[in-house]
């Protein structure tokens, strides 16, 4: 495998807030799976609670950014995975929007403008049921959460491949 350069893979959320925890969650089970399958030599692990300036500062000079993020859906379907490659330029009109106030649309722009995205980002978003007060995920957030790690465990498994175009 040749090394591009510096992958980030970044949780987005607050685990405090049930499905929205669902970056972080996916984030420690990586940490977890690492133990016995080591990620690609410069990867860096992180969780964030979705600032854009936090967020930019993650991704900054990585060449491949993964980023997991909950997301809103209407009419939605809890637990369904969308994977959007960003770095080609935002879609008008995104099919999902943050579970937060200020979006990861509006970190990708501000990035954009800044010169600071890196040369690769995609970005798992996951359909969630609940963000109430609380910890857990939904069931069908829950269920979703080991093939995404194995899909991000694939995605830089294979950085050369991310701006493939691979469908969802």
């Amino acid at each position: 495998m040749r090394n591009l350069g510096r992958i980030a893979v970044i949780g987005v959320g607050n685990e405090f807030r049930r499905d929205d925890g669902v970056g972080w969650t996916v984030l420690a089970r990586l940490r977890e799976r690492a133990e016995d399958r080591p990620l690609p030599p410069d990867t860096d692990l992180a969780t964030c609670d979705g600032e854009p300036g936090r967020l930019i500062s993650l991704w900054e000079g990585a060449w491949l950014a993964v980023v997991v993020d909950a997301a809103h859906a209407h009419p939605g379907t809890p637990g369904r995975v969308h994977r959007l490659e960003l770095d080609a330029g935002l879609p008008a009109h995104p099919p999902t929007t943050s579970s937060h106030g200020l979006g990861l649309g509006e970190a990708v722009e501000l990035a954009r403008v800044l010169g600071r995205l890196p040369e690769h980002l995609v970005v798992y978003a996951v359909e969630g049921a609940e963000s109430d007060m609380g910890s857990g995920l939904s069931p069908a957030v829950a269920d979703a959460v080991e093939p995404l790690v194995a899909a991000i465990e694939d995605e830089i498994a294979r950085p050369g491949d991310a701006a493939a175009g691979r469908p969802a």
